[in-house]
């Protein structure tokens, strides 16, 4: 019994070591970036952490209209001017604490597709750790990618664990934090037509949306700029691109681009709609007793969603990738012989649109019309061994009811948590 039990315990005791070794390494690289201030920063992230302070904490959400954010990630910076730290620590503690949760829920998702070897799990979160547009995210620019991300990562693996009010929960936090969190809603309708999700767990979105919102509307705050705050945020920009490696680096239009941002959101909604019809008629073709998606087409699915749309809508920042950035490499380690190259592909593009943007030495060399050619092709790459996992249809050997609940009964999917 000894000899057999051995293994695991030292297997553990040193996939633990290298797990405190590699946070250890992430949040030094981190460090050596703190004391920098980004354009964002002086210009937004600043300003608004200095407003709350000035105004009574808390009490200064009773009229959030200093920022364009919505009132979440404003109780993050409110709490932190009761900290004896300065606004830019704080801030950027904020963002890497997120980037250990977006990572350990990395870990879970690919544990959860490969139970076997623990290594390829553990590959997977330290990678995310390091990416390039992750670590620059948090540690130098300050932002908050990490959080919505985290959320909307969260809310995948609780799909995984078939429990669609979690997941719809969620997301819907993700969607109080950003608005940039609606990438991955034609992956949740998908699940819906399909039935992984049912039609009524969608109300936890609206609902979690809302109960953030009610510590500043209890303040004082007032209701419709609240729920308008998105609105308001989408007639910001004007230029067809900006800094994003997406379709329209390809496209120039002189003048007003009104009439093709127009055009460009109605093109993009309907090829979103077309993909996600494919995807519910590939899986439902031939499925006489119903489609049951495998827990690795769950996952394609979301990584079409988090490329596919903002390569295809207009006005979208070099930022709008990360949950593509994420989520690829997820995918890379569920079928790495596919896929192994697609994370490359990403991160050359939406990190060259980073240094495109914020490095004056390097811009003059970069091209984001190749920058954009690069995410076609990871794109394609995953629109093409999505297709091919569509149409294998269930994995063999695997069963992907809903996990059963009487006591003492585990089924294989839970199993596999």
């Amino acid at each position: 019994m000894t000899s057999n039990a051995s293994p695991v315990r030292v297997d553990r005791t040193v996939l633990a070591l290298a797990a405190y070794t590699t946070v250890v390494a992430a949040l030094s690289a981190r460090v050596f970036l703190m004391a920098d201030k980004s354009g964002d920063y002086v210009t937004f992230l600043e300003p608004w952490t200095r407003h709350i302070a000035d105004h009574g904490g808390f009490q200064a959400l009773a009229d959030p209209g200093f920022s364009d954010y919505n009132v979440p990630y404003l109780y993050l910076l409110a709490a932190l001017t009761y900290l004896p730290l300065s606004p830019l620590t704080g801030i950027k503690c904020v963002s890497i604490l997120f980037d250990l949760a977006l990572a350990y829920t990395t870990f879970r998702i690919v544990a959860r597709l490969r139970p076997t070897p623990s290594w390829a799990a553990f590959g997977a979160g330290a990678v995310v750790l390091f990416l390039p547009t992750v670590v620059t995210n948090s540690g130098w620019w300050g932002q908050c990618d990490a959080v919505y991300a985290a959320f909307l990562v969260g809310g995948i693996h609780q799909v995984l664990r078939h429990r669609p009010w979690w997941a719809c929960t969620f997301f819907g936090v993700a969607l109080a934090f950003k608005f940039q969190a609606v990438f991955l809603f034609p992956f949740l309708l998908v699940l819906v037509l399909l039935g992984r999700v049912p039609w009524r767990s969608l109300l936890a979105v609206p609902g979690a949306y809302l109960v953030l919102d009610l510590p500043a509307l209890a303040l004082g705050a007032d209701p419709w700029r609240l729920l308008t705050v998105y609105a308001r945020q989408t007639g910001t920009y004007r230029l067809l691109s900006v800094n994003a490696p997406s379709l329209y680096e390809f496209v120039s239009v002189p003048g007003d681009t009104d009439a093709v941002r127009t055009a460009g959101v109605l093109v993009a909604g309907t090829l979103v709609a077309l993909l996600a019809a494919l995807t519910v008629w590939a899986l439902r073709r031939g499925r006489p007793d119903g489609p049951r998606p495998t827990d690795t087409q769950v996952v394609l699915t979301a990584v079409c969603s988090a490329i596919v749309v903002p390569f295809l809508l207009p006005s979208m920042h070099e930022r709008y990738f990360y949950v593509a950035d994420v989520l690829t490499v997820t995918a890379a380690f569920a079928l790495p012989r596919r896929l192994w190259y697609v994370p490359v592909l990403v991160q050359l593009a939406s990190f060259g649109s980073y240094l495109k943007c914020n490095s004056g030495q390097l811009a003059p060399y970069l091209s984001m019309p190749a920058h954009s050619a690069l995410m076609l092709l990871a794109l394609l790459a995953v629109v093409r061994t999505t297709a091919r996992e569509l149409r294998r249809g269930r994995e063999p050997g695997v069963s992907y009811e809903r996990p059963a609940t009487a006591a003492g009964t585990r089924s294989p999917v839970s199993s596999a948590t």
